[in-house]
């Protein structure tokens, strides 16, 4: 009597489920939300003369095997425990008609994947009497390895490959910039795996059907980085799939690397669209972020990375394609925010910038950020293509007599650079000049013989500004002197002392 009873109330409890789910579909915005049950973590509930059920919702894939647990853990709840899908079908049903206040549902197997509902309730629901409070655990217990299970990462499955299963299917979803590895093991007959990941639009993004220099004939795709959020097919084959003749068992595992996604690793950086803002977050276990981008030598950039929310207190790195420290900021964006300001990049090539907290590793401070490239042309954008250029820590050479008794280079510098330049003579009785030019070519600094034996040298000058500056090679000119002609050799360099 007591079952005929329940599935009676079953049959009203549905209805109204439906109905919330037909307002959700249409948009309605006073439905409800249930709140999500997540694996492995526990949920709590009371059930009153108010609240006679609570609905908990859950994502499942197909072919996972779950089970749930409900305690009643305070007054005197007589429980009822169902799961059911979108549709209102129900999967399980419980009651704690073996005696106990306790259900325990073992091992149910989720035939789609989509999104499911547990019904927390109490006998009579609306009509009964019980109240108090419950605890309730799902937990996923494994994984079916038939054709068409969803996995996860993590998830071993066995399975063979015959002429009549050439190959068999699995899909997972992942997100843009994680790391994944597949690896594809025989273990009997006489198969030759292969594997292809597929993407949802049946566009092979990877395919592997032999491990190279490992001296078996496993497959493995190892480190494939995922470019977008999306549901992926795994399909486990073998060599020449529908036309191959090998044949046998398997085990199949999908992993996803501890450090992988995108930005995790210099290895794997997250590539930086100018003026496309990136948002991040820096935490006690990700204290920092990689970005990559192409540069041309003498472009100008800017990068900005801004607090958006906690207390990060910001820092910006800038390195060249083997690491090596090109720029770094703290505070140049105001207040903990983080900035390197129009920085002329050194040559052709890839460029990072680290996106971490003051004192890195060491660090304390944690939030979240946008971080933004800015182009601002090329540094020499309007200088004559007859100058020359010059970059921190090159050389120059020239000749100066009658008929070039001088001679301009360019080089760009940032406001607060600490510059030393050097004129020395290499051949000829050269009595050497040297002078620095703002982007106006007003004269800033000039030095005659400070390097001693005619040579000029300018030392240690601050850089007022950002931009483009001149060196001039001259001689000497005096009245009471002789013209001197020669050649030289021109040193910039930057000093970090």
């Amino acid at each position: 009597m007591r079952r005929f009873l329940l599935l009676a109330l079953l049959l009203l409890l549905i209805a109204p489920l439906l109905t919330v789910r037909a307002q959700e579909t249409n948009e309605t915005p006073e439905a409800p939300e249930e709140p999500d049950l997540a694996y492995g973590l526990g949920a709590s509930g009371t059930i009153s003369d108010r609240e006679p059920r609570v609905v908990f919702g859950f994502d499942g894939l197909r072919g996972e095997f779950i089970s749930l647990t409900l305690r009643a853990t305070s007054g005197d709840l007589d429980p009822i425990l169902l799961v059911m899908d979108g549709a209102g079908t129900i999967l399980a049903q419980r009651d704690d008609s073996s005696g106990t206040r306790d259900i325990h549902i073992d091992s149910l197997r989720i035939p789609q994947t989509s999104r499911y509902y547990v019904v927390v309730g109490r006998f009579g629901y609306g009509l009964g009497t019980t109240s108090g409070d419950f605890d309730l655990e799902l937990d996923r217990i494994g994984v079916s390895f038939s054709d068409g299970s969803g996995l996860r990462y993590g998830d071993t499955v066995l399975n063979q490959i015959t002429d009549m299963n050439p190959r068999i299917y699995y899909t997972f979803r992942a997100r843009r910039g994680d790391i994944i590895t597949l690896h594809m093991e025989r273990t009997s007959g006489d198969l030759d795996p292969a594997l292809q990941l597929v993407d949802s639009q049946g566009v092979v993004v990877a395919e592997n059907d032999e491990v190279e220099g490992s001296g078996s004939l496993d497959a493995a795709i190892v480190g494939h980085i995922i470019e977008k959020d999306d549901t992926y097919v795994i399909i486990a084959t073998r060599y020449g799939q529908v036309a191959g003749r090998s044949s046998g068992s398997f085990i199949l595992k999908l992993d996803s690397g501890t450090t992988g996604g995108l930005g995790r690793t210099a290895q794997a950086p997250i590539p930086l669209i100018p003026d496309q803002p990136y948002d991040g977050e820096i935490t006690e276990a990700r204290f920092e972020q990689f970005y990559r981008f192409e540069g041309k030598q003498f472009d100008v950039i800017t990068v900005e990375m801004k607090r958006d929310g906690g207390a990060l207190d910001s820092l910006l790195v800038l390195t060249d394609d083997q690491e090596n420290t090109l720029a770094t900021d703290d505070d140049g964006g105001g207040g903990q925010d983080a900035a390197i300001r129009q920085f002329a990049l050194p040559y052709d090539g890839t460029f990072y910038v680290v996106a971490t907290r003051f004192q890195r590793d060491q660090g304390t401070t944690a939030g979240t950020y946008l971080l933004t490239l800015h182009e601002e042309g090329n540094a020499f954008d309007g200088v004559p293509g007859d100058i020359g250029r010059m970059v921190y820590g090159s050389t120059a050479n020239g000749t100066l007599d009658d008929l070039v008794p001088r001679l301009l280079v360019a080089f760009y510098g940032a406001a607060g650079d600490s510059i030393t330049i050097s004129m020395a003579r290499t051949g000829g009785d050269l009595d050497s000049v040297v002078t620095l030019l703002d982007a106006n070519q007003q004269v800033l600094v000039s030095d005659d013989d400070s390097g001693g034996s005619q040579n000029a040298l300018i030392e240690r000058f601050t850089l007022p500004a950002s931009g483009v500056y001149y060196i001039q090679a001259s001689r000497f000119e005096g009245a009471d002197r002789p013209t001197t002609h020669g050649s030289f050799v021109l040193v910039l360099a930057r000093r970090f002392d």
